[in-house]
């Protein structure tokens, strides 16, 4: 898979730390590992730098999980709860993601 060319005064451009509020979606197996559940609230309890449109369960495989489907489903479940903490409707913001694994990097699931 082709990347595209970058000038060199491109690329140092990008590195440049935003400025305002920045708008991010959240990618997450949330149930794996406790770092996920501190860096989804810490995001949404910093407005101020932050904006949140969406989270989205992610999968995992490992001893806590019978597969991805399993460890998606276990993310998805602790959203809500951190959610529920927050006092933040899941409706149209949480999202359940993908149950297997990508085939390749040109087949979405």
């Amino acid at each position: 898979m082709p990347f595209p060319t970058l000038a060199a005064s491109e690329r140092v451009a990008l590195l440049e730390p935003p400025t305002g509020v920045v708008d991010i979606v959240i990618d997450t197996d949330t149930y794996n590992e406790i770092d996920d559940q501190f860096a989804v609230t810490y995001a949404l309890l910093s407005p101020e730098r932050i904006h949140v449109e969406a989270v989205y369960a992610a999968p995992f495989h490992n001893d806590r999980s019978a597969g991805p489907a399993d460890g998606m489903r276990k993310s998805y479940d602790e959203i809500l709860r951190l959610l529920a903490r927050l006092g933040r409707s899941p409706e149209g913001f949480a999202h359940q993601g993908a149950t297997e694994w990508l085939p390749a990097p040109d087949q979405p699931v």
